[in-house]
């Protein structure tokens, strides 16, 4: 027999193509890269396949045990897709946390408006939960083995840390709700887990150069040399960058834009809840230098995309702005500077804050984020459109303005313009 167990986990892990493992074992990988293992074979001459479940919620080592059971069924003169599904193969009765875990992001991954939410799930719980209570099952999982999973980074990386707190605690209130474990909760936060570890607000914040990590971003007093610079710039990841800027939208907000999003006669961009962070519908206020940048799209016969990829069908990829940005000099270990492309709603946010007379309320409308008070909540019912269209030129007038000097509006003191 061909040799059997070529694979180790990092090979799958990065696999681009689909690959063997030996003993009719394959890792498929598809066009959007999920993966899943196949086991192929051939009975009375014809060829057969036989799937074996997704990685990497079904494990390297959990395929070779499946494909040597249908190895022994094929030795037996029995079709693995027609074998019966015996006693000990079946699911158990306790999944382990990895199984619950696998079960709960298929049953969550649809909710998700980004994709990336389901590879970081898989990500972190693969890295700090799996090493620790991977192989338990659900219903043995204790307080201790949550600490010993949080304790080494909550002080170290104590943003991340929460976040595994959180999807640990979602899980096993999932498997609480299957029946496969108390109700009591061992990763609990409130009156619990807080008991335990100091609050994450409280913990020293990591910092680089004394400054808290966000989103590097530009000054808002450079934006106007920057934006120069990028409409002397040709290409679509150019006028998409413009694009993001001007609308203080996300990079997939901007990206996943289309046509039929927009109404030209009433001047607004709709972007659909189901692609917000908030997952709440959000406006946006059409302005003269949006409606230039329009102007210059290319229109595809087929693509309702606003910044269509060079690959039919497909919209720019979430590299592209950074990409332009590396082009220009920025991002990490840039020879201008470490701006990314998210941080211009930082640079926004400054900029309204610092420069125009706008309330607090526009300016965090502007950005489409949640209002904190629950009563600012009930009685702030509308998007403030009308007041945020004003807010959204006076930006555009800000990073087009030429190469002179740069006044100040909420100060009225004059700075020297980049």
């Amino acid at each position: 027999m061909a040799a059997i167990h070529k694979l180790t986990d990092r090979q799958a892990q990065t696999a681009k193509k689909t690959i063997s493992d030996g003993g009719n074992l394959w890792l498929v990988v598809g066009k959007t890269g999920a993966r899943k293992w196949v086991f192929r074979y051939s009975i009375g001459g014809k060829s057969r396949a036989k799937g074996l479940g997704a990685y990497p919620e079904t494990t390297l080592a959990d395929a070779r045990d499946q494909a040597a059971k249908a190895r022994e069924q094929l030795k037996a003169g029995v079709d693995p897709l027609d074998a019966p599904v015996d006693q000990d193969d079946a699911a158990p009765a306790v999944p382990t946390f990895t199984q619950a875990a696998a079960r709960f992001i298929r049953g969550r991954k649809r909710s998700w408006s980004n994709p990336k939410h389901r590879r970081q799930w898989v990500a972190t719980m693969r890295t700090y939960a799996r090493p620790v209570i991977g192989n338990k099952p659900v219903d043995t999982i204790t307080t201790a083995d949550v600490i010993a999973i949080l304790d080494p980074i909550w002080h170290s990386r104590t943003e991340t840390a929460k976040r595994v707190q959180g999807r640990v605690e979602n899980i096993l209130d999932f498997a609480a709700a299957h029946g496969w474990r108390d109700p009591l909760n061992p990763a609990r936060w409130r009156g619990h887990l807080d008991k335990l570890l100091p609050a994450a607000s409280r913990v020293k914040k990591q910092k680089t150069g004394g400054v808290t990590r966000h989103h590097p971003s530009l000054d808002y007093r450079d934006l106007p040399a920057f934006y120069r610079e990028l409409v002397a710039t040709e290409g679509t990841s150019a006028l998409a960058l413009r694009w993001l800027i001007l609308t203080a939208t996300r990079t997939s907000e901007t990206l996943k834009a289309t046509w039929s999003e927009l109404d030209l006669d009433a001047g607004v961009w709709t972007i659909p809840g189901t692609r917000m962070k908030t997952r709440i519908e959000h406006r946006v206020p059409l302005t003269d230098e949006m409606r230039a940048i329009l102007d210059q799209l290319p229109r595809v016969d087929g693509e309702d995309w606003l910044f269509p990829s060079t690959h039919k069908g497909k919209a720019l990829s979430n590299m592209a702005l950074l990409m332009q940005m590396r082009r220009m000099g920025y991002g990490v270990n840039g020879t201008r500077g470490d701006a990314v492309p998210h941080g211009m709603r930082a640079s926004f946010r400054s900029w309204s804050g610092e420069v125009s007379t706008a309330p607090r309320e526009i300016c965090e409308a502007a950005l489409a984020h949640a209002l904190e008070s629950k009563v600012e909540q009930a009685y702030q019912r509308g998007d403030l459109l009308a007041k945020r269209r004003r807010l959204m030129e006076q930006w555009s007038d800000w990073c087009t303005r030429p190469a002179a000097e740069v006044v100040d509006l909420a100060s009225r003191r004059v700075v020297a313009s980049a």
